[in-house]
């Protein structure tokens, strides 16, 4: 399998970032994804989605994606062209509903503690590590299972079933 490697800018934010934050509930009342890219973390930072590249990471504390099971969050996130997400701790929905998706999510203190916005990182999912090419500096996360970086391969779990 081809390895993954994701490049990108930070964009930090701080603990407990909640899908209300993600995908404001006034945008809930459509499912197109380029639509609710559009509002991506507008709630939090109104000027997330002028500053926001592909390929970029949002960088967040502890329990990102806490409040409602909504899928829509991580469909903005992923929708929005960022390549996944760095924090310390995701609420367990937000994390399965990121996986199922497949967007990127990455577990590590110590990048969190270190990493500031701005920062240029590359992230390799097989290994688990994230290189802050701005500090030289290298993290460590867990390495993603074979079977999920071919999910986040295929865009997520209906694709991927699809191929079994």
């Amino acid at each position: 399998m081809a390895e993954i490697i994701l490049k990108g800018r930070a964009h930090k934010y701080g603990s407990n970032i909640n899908t209300d934050e993600i995908i404001p509930a006034r945008y809930l009342n459509t499912s197109d994804p380029k639509e609710l890219a559009r509002h991506c973390m507008e709630d939090l930072d109104a000027d997330f989605m002028k500053k926001a590249q592909k390929g970029d990471f949002l960088v967040a504390e502890n329990n990102f994606g806490c409040g409602s099971s909504r899928e829509h969050a991580p469909i903005a996130i992923k929708e929005a062209g960022l390549s996944g997400i760095i924090a310390k701790s995701y609420a367990r929905i937000f994390f399965r509903n990121a996986i199922n998706i497949g967007l990127p999510i990455l577990e590590s203190d110590e990048a969190v503690d270190k990493i500031q916005t701005g920062d240029e990182l590359e992230v390799d999912l097989a290994k688990g590590e994230i290189k802050n090419i701005t500090r030289n500096e290298v993290y460590k996360a867990q390495a993603f299972p074979e079977f999920m970086q071919e999910i986040i391969r295929k865009g997520g779990l209906l694709e991927y079933i699809k191929t079994k």
